[in-house]
């Protein structure tokens, strides 16, 4: 049996959640998802979640919310990502750390396997090898599973490759995110994954990164300080989708998703 399964790259504050519901709808009008997948850890008007938020993720059909860095920017987090399973953060955070970072999901007939890893280069240097989490990760709460999906949220292209190659053909499905733009290598690898170094940004690309270009780029000149807040315009939803067939766990094809939607 093959499935359709995609991932949405990071939702950027209002902008990318509004262009996450409408793009999941058309998407869901024009082709049968099986499964979605969703890095949300911007979502609270660019840094974190929230309890609300994620909510309206679960109401629109998505299966899975994925994070990185900024998943306690939100101080509330910690008091719901305990209970709440479908949450993951980071699988190679240091022990002790709230929450997990794998998941299994019982689907119609076939089971879904996600997994969260976070890069350390130019990123947090506390956390533990991506490399060694995920052999353990595949090892034991994703045993069994006839597809899964791995969020590689990392900052260079170089250790998502690696870990990519790492991960060919033991998983289904590895997209990078994180940098917020998308990478035109959707592929297939040779031995079955498919994968894109980012899948990209939910939000307005009129910005730098999704918040206003003018301060941002000042702080590249001052070097000073300042919040920059969410850009909100005509706003995209970009993610990677993969056909998986259950029998192998292997990708079938890719398509890089990118569709942009007007403000109200």
């Amino acid at each position: 049996m093959n499935v359709r399964i995609f991932f949405a790259g990071d939702v950027m504050g209002a902008p990318g959640r509004r262009a996450l519901q409408r793009g999941l709808a058309d998407l869901r009008a024009e082709r049968v998802l099986d499964a979605v997948v969703v890095n949300g850890e911007n979502a609270a008007g660019g840094a974190g979640i929230t309890r609300k938020i994620l909510d309206e993720f679960f109401a629109c059909g998505i299966d899975a919310v994925t994070a990185g860095n900024h998943v306690w920017d939100q101080k509330e987090t910690i008091s719901f990502i305990v209970e709440e399973a479908r949450l993951l953060r980071p699988y190679n955070a240091p022990p002790g750390t709230p929450g997990r970072g794998a998941l299994r999901i019982e689907k119609n007939g076939w089971r879904l396997g996600v997994l969260n890893l976070m890069g350390r280069l130019f990123m947090h240097p506390l956390y533990d090898c991506p490399f060694r989490a995920a052999d353990v990760a595949l090892g034991d709460e994703l045993a069994g599973c006839d597809v899964i999906l791995v969020d590689l949220h990392a900052e260079a292209t170089s250790e998502k490759y690696a870990l990519a190659w790492h991960l060919d053909g033991r998983v289904s499905m590895a997209v990078g995110s994180h940098t917020h733009v998308p990478t035109a290598d959707e592929r297939v690898f040779p031995g079955g994954m498919a994968y894109q170094s980012d899948a990209g940004m939910c939000g307005c690309y009129d910005s730098i990164i999704g918040v206003d270009r003018e301060i941002a780029k000042r702080r590249f000149i001052d070097a000073m300080p300042a919040r920059a807040p969410v850009v909100d315009g005509v706003a995209s939803l970009c993610g990677l989708l993969a056909e998986i067939d259950t029998e192998t766990g292997k990708a079938v094809q890719v398509e890089r998703i990118r569709r942009d939607y007007p403000a109200d």
